[in-house]
């Protein structure tokens, strides 16, 4: 996904957890306390136990410490941008999805527990989990996905071959527990799109939505130089990750196709793209664009997953994912004053 997306732990990260782990393991004064936390507590007195440790932890802090904790903590630090300004690019962003046949969606803050690691198979490590079962969304196409599950379910139940497919959107501040480095924000402003369907044979399903999907960026792009973002030299790169076999499809069908709706906008294949191997299966691709400063950004990324297909238990389901970066959309493009 978007806004410096990450799929995996690092090796490092890796090491430094397990590190800090078992110091705290080896001087703790209970023995085996993170098999009992983990495993011998049941959900319900696991929440119990870390909600009464919250409350007596949240009773120590002091107003001096509480104001501390907010200028020194990157997760509650305010965004930077203008939320005015944010906000009319938000509410063009959902006028336009209803054009193209997508449902917005307002998600919730919190997803279930797991959502992260076991839809989009990425760490746990990188999300921020609360103490009531739940986690802080940290990817919109994932709780999109779950969504998506339930549409579909819903029509399979009433036509086991029902072709008819989801599309939902949603504009979402989402929370990432990685530090990005200097200058990225722990919380930030993403839209993301999935839509779901049954296999069509031939990756019909698959070149379908992915021009959709890219149509609806280039689309929002186009519309956000109505409200004085400038992305010019925007590119689209689409890569084949079944080894070829459906490059003339991809060109055919999604490539040309764009190309003839959206004149301006450079279309190439990416054999070489390495991100998102493993990720992705099928198809992916990537936008960019050059900043009225020069410099050449990222800001979308998208691609086929088995998502609903796990969900749901049916190797016939579809889901084509992608996202944009909306805040740094907002921050990047703006010409300079």
């Amino acid at each position: 996904m978007s806004e410096a997306s990450d799929h995996s732990e690092d090796l490092p990260a890796a090491r430094t957890r397990e590190r800090w782990l078992g110091r705290i393991l080896r001087e703790g004064a209970v023995p085996e306390v993170l098999d009992v936390l983990a495993e011998r507590l049941s959900p319900t007195d696991l929440q119990t136990l870390l909600i009464e440790v919250s409350r007596r932890r949240a009773a120590a802090v002091t107003p001096a410490r509480l104001l501390k904790a907010y200028e020194d903590n990157r997760f509650t630090r305010p965004s930077p941008l203008d939320a005015g300004e944010l906000a009319r690019l938000e509410a063009m962003v959902l006028r336009r999805l209803g054009r193209h046949a997508f449902t917005a969606v307002q998600l919730s803050p919190l997803c279930p527990l797991g959502t992260v690691s076991s839809v989009a198979t990425a760490d746990q490590n990188k999300v921020v989990t609360t103490v009531r079962t739940s986690e802080v969304v940290a990817d919109v196409t994932n709780v999109l996905a779950l969504e998506c599950a339930v549409r579909r379910r819903d029509l399979l139940g009433a036509d086991p071959r029902s072709r008819r497919r989801v599309r939902l959107g949603a504009v979402h501040r989402v929370v990432r527990a990685q530090a990005f480095g200097p200058g990225m924000a722990a919380h930030f402003s993403l839209l993301g799109l999935c839509t779901a369907g049954r296999d069509e044979g031939s990756f019909a399903f698959e070149t379908a939505a992915l021009t959709e999907q890219i149509g609806v960026h280039l689309d929002l792009l186009r519309e956000a130089r109505a409200l004085g973002y400038e992305a010019t030299k925007v590119r689209v790169s689409v890569t084949d990750l079944t080894g070829g076999r459906h490059r003339r499809a991809l060109r055919e069908k999604v490539l040309d196709r764009l190309a003839q709706e959206h004149p301006g906008t450079g279309f190439a294949f990416d054999d070489d793209r390495a991100a998102g191997r493993g990720y992705y299966g099928g198809v992916c691709f990537g936008i960019r664009a050059a900043t009225p400063a020069g410099d050449d950004v990222d800001l979308g990324d998208g691609g086929s997953v088995t998502w609903t297909a796990g969900l749901l238990g049916n190797a016939k389901e579809r889901l084509m994912i992608s996202g944009i970066g909306l805040e740094r959309l907002c921050a990047a493009f703006r010409p300079p004053d």
